[in-house]
């Protein structure tokens, strides 16, 4: 790996994992000393040239990096305005930014001699990405997923099988992501001897959310890198959907220090936002809380207690945010907007139309905030939007929202 691209991974937040009032470690003394390790171990990888050489070799190998950066031509036309890019992280092994991250967990763990991996998931990227890297070293994979997730990403339970999973369904709750990644702290907590945690996303206790976005920040390396060489310039806007926000941080982080480069997460608005709270909007329509692990904004009721929220895309159905962007939020580096469903899935279809590309019902919610606001902008705005997901998990989803019957 280039001197230049491993310095990039360095930054992180405070000494207790703080970003701001946000991070920090709120979990039982049982889990003190596994963190602690896996703090101490990231510690000595990232001054490890030998892991970095692991992990480019693999992103470059085995996971396809680096992914392209596309001009959305048609849909540019179409929309006027702007000049539109797609950072193409759906075309990964595993169709999905969260190989990513994965990978670079799992060398951890191997390196820690852990041999049982469990994660967490949603939309099932998370997992088919674990299983598959689990897979490919041989390691024992256990991954927990609400019973309503299991449900309506049928594709990706059965890919997650056929790759050797054990996929356990979760009750408790919705079934959704929240419920998934309380049964998967509980497993953890039973079997720390032996097991390693794989988090998808920039949230639960230090050093996850810091760590988790290093990984990812490969995304936002390689569009500095593409950007100028398409276009001479870094770009004006970025886009990317926010459900714990791994993606999107991967991508804004490599530019936080670039002022002039606006930044736009897009979360999931679902029914709409308002007092009714059906929709995962937390920095929206959430306040300050703690929840697995971290303080971050959350939905919650007077009495603190976490709402289910809700939305169409089960990556984005998480009623939390990593805490690095609610500092972003809070300091007035980023902006935060909400999508809703509906409008998700009328992003999806133009894409699908205009592009030649079917994509997640994770980043169609980012696209769709694209089409708001590319029309208004001079033909020499530079926008890029991170496509972070391929939607083939999502089109009994869609189909169904769309009165569509396929079988």
């Amino acid at each position: 790996m280039p001197e230049d691209l491993l310095n990039s991974f360095m930054s992180g937040p405070d000494e207790k994992g703080r970003f701001g009032n946000y991070g920090g470690r709120f979990v039982s003394e049982t889990l003190m000393p596994l963190i602690l390790r896996l703090e101490a171990e990231y510690e000595r990888a990232k001054t490890d040239q030998r892991f970095w050489d692991e992990m480019h070799d693999l992103w470059t190998h085995y996971v396809g990096r680096p992914s392209p950066l596309y001009h959305a031509a048609r849909l540019t036309d179409r929309l006027g305005g702007a000049k539109i890019y797609m950072k193409r992280d759906e075309l990964n092994h595993t169709g999905a930014h969260k190989i990513n991250n994965v990978l670079g967990q799992i060398l951890l763990a191997r390196r820690m001699g852990k041999e049982r991996i469990i994660a967490e998931t949603g939309a099932g990227q998370h997992g088919v990405a674990t299983a598959t890297v689990c897979a490919k070293f041989g390691l024992k994979c256990v991954v927990y997923m609400g019973a309503h997730d299991v449900e309506r990403q049928a594709p990706n339970v059965f890919r997650m099988r056929l790759l050797g999973a054990e996929v356990v369904p979760v009750t408790s709750g919705r079934g959704t992501l929240k419920d998934a990644m309380n049964d998967a702290l509980r497993d953890w907590v039973t079997n720390i001897r032996d097991t390693f945690y794989c988090i998808g996303t920039v949230a639960g206790p230090h050093p996850y959310p810091a760590m988790v976005r290093d990984f990812q920040s490969i995304i936002g390396k390689e569009v500095r890198e593409q950007m100028q060489a398409a276009e001479g310039r870094l770009p004006d806007t970025l886009i990317a959907a926010i459900g714990g926000g791994s993606n999107a941080m991967g991508l804004f982080h490599p530019f936080l220090d670039d002022k002039d480069v606006r930044i736009i997460g897009v979360e999931a608005g679902g029914k709409g936002v308002d007092d009714r709270m059906e929709h995962c909007a937390s920095l929206t329509g959430g306040r300050p809380g703690v929840l697995h692990g971290n303080r971050t904004y959350l939905l919650q009721d007077d009495d603190g207690q976490i709402l289910e929220g809700f939305s169409i895309s089960a990556g984005l159905d998480y009623p939390g945010i990593g805490p690095e962007h609610a500092w972003l939020k809070d300091v007035g580096r980023a902006e935060y907007v909400s999508i809703t469903d509906r409008e998700a899935l009328d992003a999806f279809q133009l894409c699908c139309e205009m592009e030649g590309i079917i994509p997640a019902l994770e980043p169609s919610h980012a696209l769709a905030h694209v089409m708001k606001i590319a029309p208004d902008l001079p033909s020499d705005h530079l926008i890029c939007m991170n496509m972070c997901g391929r939607g083939d998990k999502d089109i009994f989803t869609v189909a169904k929202a769309l009165g569509v019957e396929i079988g």
